[in-house]
């Protein structure tokens, strides 16, 4: 596993990601051409993959991320070391917070 701030990142099986997830085209690069994991409210940093690979958000409120990466890759953000990932599929989850009654994820 790894953790870059608020994001982990965890090594997946292929044989555990849903068929759904590997036909999709996944989530847009964003202006920089980078696949956003997470982006700063505050600071408005991201944590962010710039080379080749596939994001692809799961159902849910708290939708966590299968992201894939044929030929491995690196997380990268403004205020962290990069984090190099070898190839694979990873489940990307934000920190989450308890306030009364629900649940949200940390805000950066």
């Amino acid at each position: 596993m790894y953790r870059q701030g608020d994001v982990l990142i965890a090594p997946v099986e292929e044989t555990a990601v849903p068929a759904r997830a590997k036909a999709s085209a996944g989530e847009s690069r964003d202006a920089r051409g980078r696949l956003v994991l997470a982006l700063g409210e505050v600071t408005g940093h991201a944590h962010a993959v710039p080379g080749p690979g596939r994001l692809v958000r799961e159902p849910g409120p708290l939708g966590p991320f299968l992201l894939e990466l044929p030929e491995g890759g690196r997380v990268v953000h403004e205020e962290h070391a990069p984090i190099a990932l070898p190839k694979g599929w990873y489940r990307v989850v934000r920190q989450r917070e308890y306030v009364p009654g629900a649940y949200r994820i940390v805000a950066d």
